[in-house]
């Protein structure tokens, strides 16, 4: 596999998978840890949704300044191996039990992906950028993208293990862990990155990075400040008086407004040449916010379908790495009840009103009658986040299948242009939806668990939406951007995966208001379909734009 591929490949590929090892290990247990009552902290699902979201927005967006620090100021090498440091002991200090501490190791990990995920793909690039590579650089991004998926396939079963029978801050030190043995991976490899990894410096044409802090960063701060102090009217349906939900959903859309003005600025102030091009950039971000929305939803609404809604009992020799439950009347749930009942339902009260409902229901409230196992008697079940495995699963056995379908397509001159393969990733990821509307239903609307398999199929659907999508974002945005503003175009794309992971979380932290669970999967559905006719109706102005023609 390594033949004829720069000798750097190996040590990328594997720091990359332990990064990825790590990052999504925490991923898949962080909604479950915030909401535990026991050794979590009892978040309800719009709370533990609501700070989900706001996480990965934030880790997605700190990139955008991670290379261009890497590009201009501090190198490669040097930006990969402080970013995977941060990372590492922010998944350890994820695992104390603090409110302060969660924060604390949050903002690590956000600061350190910045730094991280940009330049170590952007190293792998300057090897491919030589002739002597350049024609294998498809297949060294595929063989570095299978690394990715590798590492979030295999976490969640460590993660699984260790949260079971040590606990949740065991999981999390394993996620620093792996971290750890991905940057050491990644200082073994440093002879072979001479000559890769040095700063490129302020090239002609380059906005002065004191004009970015000036015009984007700094305006952002200020507005994100006044989102977060901002209150509304207050209303009985809106008593805490947030504008968009949250004080946090509050501060992240206003500081996205001047940020969203820079770059509609771009199109307005280029020249007649780079115009359209811009503006084919610009409209592309825009959906793709849409599909980061719903994709991203794994980790927190469809987490939650995982432990809620899905049969999970398991039998045989896994039971002995499973979490056990036992059946007893304390479970047998009633919503006019306002005291304690046990560790899994409690109502917080003051003077005598329900402030605050942690509902975190047990496995046997929507496990039929005839079905339920005898009083005192206990299940095995697979614990929840292994669902997570399912996405990079199909992600590993799909790839080959659709790289070799694009390949047969260029052979008879038949190849999808950019666009077009994103318009089709788009409608794919909304017939994925259609998916878990039918799992609802034959769920009867939550009140009885269906298969893993609906899952299982919803998330090979959605992932040959992400194949046909997710791989071609950076590739277009190197093609098509103006000389000068490359990384500022490169920005708004992880500007749109960030805007789109934070609307993700308020898209699953409305899950409980939704009697109807069908309808939730609905607005998702529309969401998708309306990014999809969006680009099938620029798809002749954009193919045009980028010189394709199919």
């Amino acid at each position: 596999m390594w033949k004829n591929h720069p000798k750097a490949l190996p040590y990328l590929f594997l720091s990359e998978m332990w990064e990825r090892f790590g990052y999504y290990l925490m991923i898949g247990i962080f909604t479950l840890y915030l909401k535990d009552v026991e050794a979590g902290f009892a978040l309800t699902e719009k709370e533990a949704s609501d700070l989900y979201g706001t996480f990965i927005a934030l880790v997605f967006l700190t990139p955008f300044i991670g290379g261009l620090v890497a590009d201009r100021y501090w190198g490669y090498r040097s930006s990969v191996i402080l970013g995977g440091i941060l990372m590492g002991l922010g998944y350890m200090i994820m695992g104390i039990h603090s409110l302060p501490m969660l924060y604390l190791a949050m903002t690590l990990v956000i600061l350190g992906n910045g730094f991280f995920k940009p330049n170590i793909s952007t190293l792998l690039g300057n090897f491919y950028n030589t002739d002597q590579y350049r024609s294998r650089k498809d297949e060294g991004y595929n063989i570095f993208y299978m690394g990715i998926n590798v590492g979030a396939f295999i976490c969640n079963f460590f993660g699984a293990a260790l949260q079971i029978m040590l606990g949740w801050q065991w999981a999390f030190f394993a996620a620093g862990v792996g971290m750890f043995i991905g940057v050491a991976v990644f200082l073994l490899g440093s002879p072979h990155y001479k000559g890769y990894s040095e700063k490129k410096g302020t090239q002609p044409g380059d906005i002065p990075f004191w004009k970015i802090c000036l015009l984007i960063l700094l305006p952002s701060a200020v507005f994100g400040a006044i989102g977060w102090f901002l209150k509304g009217v207050a209303t009985d349906q809106n008593p805490d008086a947030f504008i968009f939900g949250s004080d946090s959903t509050d501060a992240f859309i206003f500081a996205c407004i001047p940020v969203i003005l820079f770059y509609s600025s771009l199109y307005f102030r280029a020249r007649p040449d780079e115009k359209d091009r811009i503006g084919a950039l610009l409209t592309i971000f825009s959906v793709v916010i849409l599909f980061w929305a719903v994709f991203k939803l794994n980790g927190s609404a469809l987490n939650t379908w995982a432990d809620r809604y899905t049969d999970r009992e398991v039998s045989g020799m896994a039971k002995d790495i499973t979490e056990r439950i036992r059946l007893s009347k304390s479970l047998e749930y009633s919503k006019d009840t306002v005291e304690v009942l046990d560790a899994q339902f409690r109502k917080i009260k003051v003077d005598g009103k329900v402030q605050k409902e942690v509902n975190y229901p047990a496995y046997f409230r929507n496990v039929r009658e005839d079905l339920r196992p005898a009083e005192g008697s206990s299940v095995s079940l697979w614990a929840t986040n292994l669902s997570q495995s399912i996405n990079p699963g199909w992600v590993i056995l799909l790839t080959p299948l659709v790289v070799a379908f694009f390949t047969f397509l260029r052979g008879k001159g038949n190849e999808p242009s950019t666009p077009a393969k994103i318009a089709y990733g788009l409608l794919i990821s909304a017939l994925s939806v259609l998916v878990m509307v039918a799992a609802v239903k034959a769920g009867n609307n939550g009140t009885e668990k269906v298969s893993v398999w609906w899952l299982v199929a919803n998330y090979g659907v959605i992932t040959i939406g992400e194949l046909f999508l997710s791989p071609m974002g950076l590739s277009l945005v190197s093609k098509v951007s103006p000389a000068g503003i490359t990384s500022l175009m490169m920005g708004g794309w992880f500007l749109a995966t960030s805007i789109g992971n934070k609307l993700s979380g308020v898209l699953a932290s409305m899950w409980d208001t939704y009697d109807e669970k069908a309808n939730f999967f609905w607005v998702n559905f529309a969401l998708l379909m309306g990014a999809t006719l969006l680009m099938f109706a620029l798809l002749r102005t954009l193919k045009r734009t980028m010189g394709e023609k199919h």
